[in-house]
């Protein structure tokens, strides 16, 4: 037979150290690390009473205390509006965010939402479902933001402008709400009309675009015509400017003529009298084929008559007519 195995008796002191190294490990149990990438719950009796910072920190030990380290710099995302599946009837995606745009069309749109947390006491424990919450209050917030523009402006060069706008507004309500997220994006990915009316709309917006097309080409035009025109008038007003200047000139130059005859008339009534008589007859005289002579007159005794040498040959051309 094997002889009996002995346990030594620690005694009174080994159990005391025994039980003081026990003490001693369950409160170096309570040191944790917060790594950088994360925030520390500390939750006392299942209660939140501080959260911390990444480093080397303290809690009371289990049971009485624990930490919860979740990720705050991990982004994070969830996608509004299209569905994994696909309608049964034309076997497109489902989607059910349509919304009204301002000018009270119909759009769906697409969105994505990048998010990370900010506040993690606040994440895990001021909001029953976080993430639910978030995409409720993105799906009201796009559709605000919707309800505000018009269809156009979606389906153009303002889907930033929206995006931007949406996410100000989604920030705000978390931060209202108290639940701890930082939005850091959003994007809309699809944004066009019910595929049902799809084709109608194709079809307005060609005419809009032709129209536009037709009021460029009248811009155009009235832009070449109106200076062309405008030019002509200055022609036409510095013309009538120069004939108006031109007989204006003229009449005074004439009321000026007459008033200096009517003054040599009033100083000598018979020499101006007759002067303009011999004016007169000089002019007439001058486009006149024949001069008839009084020769009763005074002093005419020595004019000595002619015949003109036209008259001459168209005699001798009449003559040799004849022969």
């Amino acid at each position: 037979m094997k002889a009996a195995v002995k346990i030594p008796s620690a005694g009174p002191k080994g159990l005391a150290l025994l039980i003081g190294l026990a003490g001693l490990t369950w409160l170096i149990s309570g040191v944790y690390k917060v790594q950088p990438d994360e925030q520390g719950v500390v939750l006392q009796f299942g209660r939140w009473v501080e959260t911390t910072d990444p480093g080397l920190h303290y809690h009371l030990p289990a049971p009485i205390s624990k930490v919860l380290l979740p990720k705050v710099t991990k982004i994070n995302q969830i996608q509004l509006g299209a569905t994994d599946q696909p309608e049964a009837d034309t076997g497109r995606p489902a989607t059910r965010n349509q919304m009204l745009t301002g000018d009270e069309n119909i759009v769906e749109a697409d969105c994505v939402v990048f998010w990370q947390i900010k506040d993690a006491g606040r994440y895990l424990f001021s909001v029953f479902n976080p993430e639910a919450t978030l995409k409720a209050i993105a799906e009201s917030s796009l559709r605000e933001v919707a309800s505000q523009h018009p269809i156009q402006a979606a389906l153009s060069g303002q889907r930033q402008l929206i995006a931007s706008q949406v996410r100000e507004l989604l920030q705000q309500r978390l931060d209202a709400e108290g639940t701890g997220i930082q939005i850091s994006q959003v994007q809309l990915q699809r944004v066009d009309p019910p595929y049902q009316v799809i084709d109608a709309f194709n079809d307005v917006q060609r005419a809009r675009a032709d129209q536009e097309r037709a009021r460029n080409e009248a811009e155009a035009y009235a832009n070449d015509i109106l200076p062309r025109a405008r030019g002509q008038v200055e022609i036409i007003n510095q013309e009538a400017s120069g004939y108006k200047s031109q007989v204006v000139n003229l009449a005074e130059g004439e009321a000026k003529a007459f008033a200096s005859v009517y003054q040599s008339y009033s100083r000598s009534k018979d020499v101006t009298a007759w002067r303009l008589y011999m004016e007169s007859m000089d002019e007439m005289l001058k486009k006149a084929s024949k001069v008839v002579i009084d020769s009763s007159g005074k002093n005419v005794s020595g004019v000595v008559p002619f015949m003109p040498l036209s008259d001459q040959k168209d005699r001798s051309a009449n003559s040799q007519g004849g022969k």
